[in-house]
């Protein structure tokens, strides 16, 4: 199951508070991926790939909750996971990176870290894939602590890492057409209205970067819509704010 980035940013919001940010992407030949791979939470975010045990992720993600750093949540799981030989896991939490790659994983396959991310794959075309990955994510990262809309927002900037990977060939089963790609994005702030775009799936396509970037631009514009729509009713937590708000644009009208 092809390749994956993980990912933590700080960040300031508009008070001048910082929170951390995590995020999750991937893309496969196959279908679903994100029912399988990603999982993330206001603790972190982990990857599970090449033969999945989804267990893996939903165990990781609850042990960082718990308060385990992820080299360690992750590395007890794989202890404990006869399987682990094919397994590649890989992640972030608030202070650290972890990275496996089981010696039975299927060529091409490796991992990277970086400051603050990790990438693997696995069936690839080569190394240059998770290479381009990393490259793409850096180029556009912002500076640690920045404003939260001093850059893109993370999941944009997912969807363009896995496009630099995929560019380079990804993954190399071109006999399986039907593909997948997912997002998730987390943050340590409580928002009233989180937006749209930070949790995304396409399930079965041929073109499945196309096709997430489309889908992100379209929750990204259906989020600005319904922030400038509801605003003030999830502030509030009152429906009555929003209904008052179509009856001024029916008036307008």
């Amino acid at each position: 199951m092809t390749f994956s980035i993980c990912v933590r940013e700080e960040y300031t919001d508009e008070e001048g508070d910082e929170h951390l940010r995590f995020g999750v992407a991937v893309t496969t030949r196959l279908p679903a991926v994100g029912t399988l791979c990603p999982f993330a939470n206001e603790h972190g975010a982990v990857a599970t790939q090449s033969l999945v045990n989804v267990e893996l992720g939903r165990k990781g993600i609850e042990y960082l909750a718990d308060g385990l750093a992820v080299e360690k949540a992750l590395d007890a799981l794989l202890d404990a996971d006869e399987g682990s030989a094919q397994r590649q896991l890989h992640g972030v939490d608030a202070d650290g990176e972890f990275t496996f790659s089981g010696d039975e994983c299927n060529d091409w396959y490796g991992h990277l870290a970086g400051d603050g991310y990790t990438v693997a794959g696995n069936l690839l075309t080569g190394e240059s894939v998770i290479e381009a990955v990393a490259d793409e994510y850096e180029a556009a990262a912002p500076e640690t602590g920045a404003a939260e809309d001093a850059a893109d927002p993370l999941a944009k900037r997912l969807v363009d890492a896995l496009a630099a990977g995929h560019a380079q060939g990804g993954d190399k089963r071109e006999d399986l057409p039907v593909q997948s790609a997912a997002l998730k994005v987390t943050r340590t702030e409580e928002r009233e209205l989180s937006p749209y775009y930070d949790d995304l799936r396409v399930d079965a396509t041929e073109t499945p970067i196309r096709d997430l970037r489309e889908t992100f631009a379209e929750a990204e514009r259906g989020f600005e819509m319904a922030v400038e729509r509801y605003a003030d009713a999830y502030e509030e937590d009152d429906i009555d704010a929003a209904e008052g708000d179509e009856e001024t644009v029916d008036a307008g009208e």
